[in-house]
């Protein structure tokens, strides 16, 4: 049991860093005043998701999703 809590806590460690740099490459949500002109319909902006940024956003998903999944078997596992 403990290797398993050690091999999760290093992996936890690792999704953290992982995390902080993603989240650190994103650009900012904001528009700014193009979203009034509409600047916002151009190609980059209909195909977000194809770019590096819907790349980033959707790897952020994907850690977030295991960085509370491994929290909550960390925690649980403290109990037992």
């Amino acid at each position: 049991m403990a290797v398993a809590k050690t091999i999760l806590t290093v992996v936890f460690i690792l999704i953290c860093l992982a995390l902080t740099v993603i989240i650190l490459l994103q650009e900012g949500k904001s528009a700014g005043l193009g979203a009034i002109a509409g600047a916002a319909d151009t190609y980059w902006g209909k195909n977000k998701g194809r770019s590096m940024e819907g790349m980033l956003v959707k790897i952020t998903k994907v850690l977030v999703a295991l960085f509370i999944i491994i929290a909550a078997v960390l925690n649980i596992g403290s109990f037992v």
